[in-house]
């Protein structure tokens, strides 16, 4: 399953890092972060709780921007 949040991050290079940190999830198979629409697509992995590992997304964005935001 494939989902697009929306998300609030300062520059190009803290959405790199906070891809990097999305795909190191568990239960994510892949995320993308696209700084030009500010937005976050994530692939999850079969069989999970998409609003939990989602949860778990956002406390890791937030290990590399504290103001970062994910809308869910």
């Amino acid at each position: 399953m494939k989902k697009t949040y929306k998300i609030d991050v300062d520059c190009a290079n803290c959405a790199n890092l906070m891809e990097v940190e999305a795909k190191k999830t568990a239960g994510v198979k892949d995320a993308v972060v696209n700084f030009m629409t500010l937005k976050i697509k994530v692939e999850f992995e079969d069989g999970i709780n998409v609003n939990e590992v989602m949860e778990h997304v956002r406390e890791n964005c937030k290990k590399v921007e504290k103001d970062c935001e994910i809308f869910l």
